[in-house]
């Protein structure tokens, strides 16, 4: 839009995607700690405890997405990101102070829930702010965030780790007591700085005009596309307001809701289920299965940050040009031939730089495609009244996923082997490909209001 004043929504939005920055950091730093918390809490030799330490976050993510979505359709979404920010700071510091295994869980939990708040408030917030013709380019700026957190703390445990271990081979007792404290007390910083920020920053428009709190509204809108702009939403959303019942959970079960609440536990569920999750969390075992020695193993992970922060750039820039639908199919279909190969890959023995190159090849496929696509078309596809509710149930099904590959993964590893198992994910993918084929509209351009009537009409 001609008349969108881009500092302040890029403001605005930049501060909300701080969540995804915490998310991404507080989701991957423990795939590098692991090396060091294990042998100090003992659990080297229990692969139940080492799962549970891994996936305990999901639990406080469940609970978190959950919750959220109502509470940000009763309090707003501001106040959610605030009480985000809080859990992710109490979190980061509690997980690095303990020396009980059983408190290390529970402010991994605690952590989970400040995720979960931030995956499921982030985006619905940017995409509420943000007018129809950039609505996916800034929506997509969460997904640059997560990316960048995940690759914060990628870097951040590379270079712990290798002041903590002289020998790249060898782990040191001051290792095993501090290198894993100071990877989570490291996120303190952005944690306090979100705190701090998300006082700055004005409540959802939408929610604010759906709220009776219309010239708050009407304000907000005008400062960031002009008062054209801000007529038209709030005629816009008058219009929907008019015609919707105030929301109850039985809405979400009605068949124009109901249609549309398929979509988006489906695409939040695949964007899990697509497997790319693994090679973050499960690194270690995937790189030692491609014939890679410990201490290459921390390094590799930087370069799959670093494709991972490159591609999410790529959809940023296409998103709102070769459309929604579009970058998704390419994303489906790319990941099922790179799986097929790399099962092919594992099954005959492949190591070294290959193998690299088939995971950096997948993440590439996965940052500029599923990734950031799928929060962009759940911020959207919901109608306004139920948006928080519906996002929550989304998001919800989101962790469930991901907390059954994170579960599995070990499972299918050990049952299949890598090749079967990269093969079991590409299945999943070309299952992905067609729903996205037969079932997801393009939303690219329209207004979040045009997309109600659409897809509930």
């Amino acid at each position: 839009m001609k008349n969108t004043n881009t500092a302040y929504l890029l403001l605005i939005t930049l501060v909300s995607a701080m969540g995804g920055l915490l998310f991404g950091y507080d989701w991957v730093v423990i795939g590098g700690a692991k090396i060091f918390y294990e042998p100090f809490f003992g659990i080297e030799g229990s692969a139940a405890l080492r799962g549970w330490a891994m996936s305990s976050a999901l639990i406080g993510c469940l609970v978190g997405a959950l919750l959220a979505g109502a509470w940000s359709d009763r309090y707003g979404r501001k106040k959610m990101l605030i009480i985000a920010s809080v859990l992710f700071t109490i979190s980061a510091y509690g997980t690095g102070a303990v020396n009980n295994f059983t408190w290390f869980i529970i402010y991994r939990i605690l952590g989970g829930f400040g995720i979960g708040i931030a995956s499921n408030i982030s985006p619905i917030y940017i995409a509420e702010v943000s007018p129809a013709s950039v609505r996916g380019r800034f929506v997509s700026l969460n997904q640059l965030t997560v990316v960048l957190g995940i690759l914060s703390a990628q870097l951040v445990n590379w270079r712990i780790g290798e002041h903590y271990m002289p020998d790249a081979n060898v782990l040191s007792d001051i290792g095993i007591n501090w290198a894993w404290r100071w990877m989570f007390w490291a996120e303190l910083v952005p944690a306090i700085l979100f705190f701090i920020l998300s006082f700055m920053i004005p409540e959802s428009p939408r929610w604010m005009a759906i709220n009776q709190q219309e010239e708050k509204a009407r304000k907000i809108f005008a400062r960031i596309g002009g008062e054209d702009n801000a007529q038209a939403e709030m005629e816009e959303i008058k219009k929907l307001s008019q015609t919707k019942e105030q929301f109850d959970w039985k809405a979400l079960l009605q068949p124009n809701v109901r249609n549309v609440l398929v979509i988006g536990i489906v695409l939040a569920v695949f964007q899990q289920w697509c497997g790319i999750n693994v090679i973050f969390n499960y690194a270690h075992e995937i790189f030692s299965a491609a014939g890679y020695a410990v201490s290459d193993v921390l390094m590799n992970i930087v370069v799959t940050g670093i494709t991972n922060v490159i591609f999410t750039f790529v959809a940023i820039f296409t998103v709102d040009r070769w459309g929604r639908r579009g970058l998704m199919l390419f994303g489906s279909s790319g990941l099922a031939v790179i799986y097929l190969v790399m099962g092919a890959c594992y099954f005959m023995g492949v190591s070294g730089w290959p193998m690299l190159l088939l995971v950096v090849l997948a993440i590439a496929c996965y940052a500029m495609s599923l990734a950031p696509v799928v929060w962009v078309v759940l911020s959207e596809i919901f109608p306004v009244r139920i948006r928080g509710a519906a996002m929550a149930v989304s998001t919800f099904f989101l962790w469930a996923a991901c907390f059954l590959l994170t579960y599995t993964f070990p499972l299918l590893n050990e049952y299949l082997k890598a090749s079967g198992t990269f093969w079991v994910y590409g299945g999943i993918c070309l299952a992905g490909f067609l729903f996205i084929r037969f079932r997801l509209p393009e939303t690219k351009g329209k207004s979040l209001e045009e997309i109600e009537k659409e897809l509930t009409k």
